[in-house]
C-alpha cells in the first residue's frame, strides 16, 4: 500500500528526513508582534508619566540644592534643607502630618462603615449612596466657603450649641481646634470616593461568608471584624494609601479658603508651605526642597502603611 503523500504545508512541518519542524516565517513574525504589542500599547502612558511626572521631579530635586535670590543657580548643598528644619512653620506642618496619620483610621473607617450599611441594604440605601457621594463633586473652594459660614463664631453651629447650653467654639480661630475643623471638612468632602471604592470591593465579597456568620449567630461588629475586614484587606490597603495621599496633597484649597494657614500657622501642611515659599516669598529653591521633603514623606508613610496592613492581614 502506497504511503500517503504530504501536502507542501505538511512537508514544511515535518522537515527534511523527519528532522525538526521548521516554524514558518509568518508564525515567527506573529509571535514577535504579540510580544511587542503590550509594550507598544503602554508606551504612550509611560512616556507621559516620565515626561510630565518623573522628569520634573528629578529637576525639582536638583533645583532644591541651588540657592535663591542672589545665589540663584548656585549649588548650596543642603542649605535649603537645613533652613526647612529650622523654620517653625515647616516644623508645624510636619507635626500636622503626624496628626493626619493618627486621624487616618477614622477617615477610612467612616466610608468603610457607611459602605457596609449600604451593602447590607439598610432602609434607604439607594438614596444614601447618592447623598454620600454628592460632596465629592463639589470644588474644595465651594466646600470651604460653605463651612466658613457654618463654623463662624456667630454661625449656625455655635447657635445650635448655645441652644444646648454649650459655649461657642472658635472653630477656625483657635489654634488648638482649627486643624481638626479643616481635616473634618476635608473628610466630609472626600469620603464619597472612598465609599465607592469600598462598594466595588464588596462586589467581590463572597456572600456565603455573610450567610455563614448569620447562621453562627455573629453580631454585626463580629461580622465586620472577622468576615468583612479580612475579605476586603486589599481594598482597605488601597483606601488607606489614597486617603493619606489626598490629605497631604489635596487640602490646599480648604486651607487657603478657611484659614489661610492660620491661626498662628497652626493649619500649615507641607503643600501649603510650598505655595507660600513659591508664590509669596519668591523662594523657588526652598519650595523645591519642601516639595522633595513632601514626596519623601508620602513615600515613607505609604510604604509603612502597606507593610503594616499586609502584616495584619497575614496574622488574620
Amino acid at each position: 500500500m502506497a504511503a500517503p503523500s504530504l501536502s507542501p504545508a505538511g512537508q514544511a512541518a515535518a522537515g527534511p528526513a523527519g528532522g525538526t519542524a521548521r516554524i514558518p516565517r509568518r508564525n515567527r513574525a506573529g509571535g514577535r508582534a504579540e510580544r511587542w504589542a503590550p509594550l507598544v500599547l503602554v508606551a504612550p502612558a509611560v512616556l507621559i508619566i516620565v515626561g510630565l511626572r518623573l522628569w520634573p521631579l528629578v529637576l525639582g530635586v536638583n533645583f532644591s540644592f541651588t540657592g535663591d535670590g542672589d545665589r540663584n543657580g548656585v549649588l548650596v548643598g543642603l542649605d535649603n534643607y537645613l533652613t526647612l528644619f529650622s523654620d517653625p512653620l515647616f516644623l508645624t506642618a510636619l507635626r500636622n502630618v503626624g496628626l493626619l496619620v493618627l486621624l487616618l483610621p477614622v477617615a477610612v473607617a467612616i466610608p468603610g462603615l457607611l459602605a457596609t450599611f449600604i451593602y447590607l441594604r439598610v432602609p434607604g440605601h439607594r438614596l444614601y449612596r447618592g447623598v454620600y457621594f454628592f460632596p465629592a463633586v463639589l470644588s474644595p473652594v465651594i466646600v470651604g466657603a460653605i463651612f466658613n459660614l457654618l463654623l463662624a463664631f456667630d454661625g449656625p453651629l455655635n447657635a445650635l450649641l448655645g441652644g444646648m447650653g454649650i459655649g461657642p467654639v472658635d472653630w477656625l480661630g483657635d489654634p488648638d481646634v482649627a486643624i481638626f475643623a479643616v481635616v473634618g471638612v476635608h473628610v466630609w468632602g472626600t469620603f464619597g470616593m472612598a465609599l465607592v471604592v469600598f462598594l466595588a470591593g464588596f462586589a467581590t465579597l463572597d456572600s456565603s461568608l455573610l450567610d455563614a456568620a448569620k447562621v453562627d449567630g455573629a453580631s454585626l461588629p463580629q461580622t465586620i471584624w472577622h468576615v468583612i475586614v479580612p475579605s476586603l484587606s486589599r481594598t482597605i490597603q488601597f483606601v488607606f494609601v489614597t486617603t493619606m495621599i489626598g490629605m497631604l496633597t489635596s487640602m490646599f484649597g480648604l486651607i487657603y479658603v478657611m484659614t489661610g494657614g492660620g491661626p498662628e500657622g497652626s493649619t500649615y501642611l507641607p503643600e501649603f508651605y510650598v505655595w507660600i515659599q513659591q508664590g509669596r516669598m519668591n523662594q523657588p529653591a526652598l519650595a523645591s526642597a519642601a516639595s522633595t521633603a513632601l514626596f519623601l514623606i508620602m513615600l515613607v508613610v505609604g510604604l509603612a502603611q502597606i507593610g503594616i496592613l499586609r502584616r495584619a492581614g497575614k496574622e488574620d
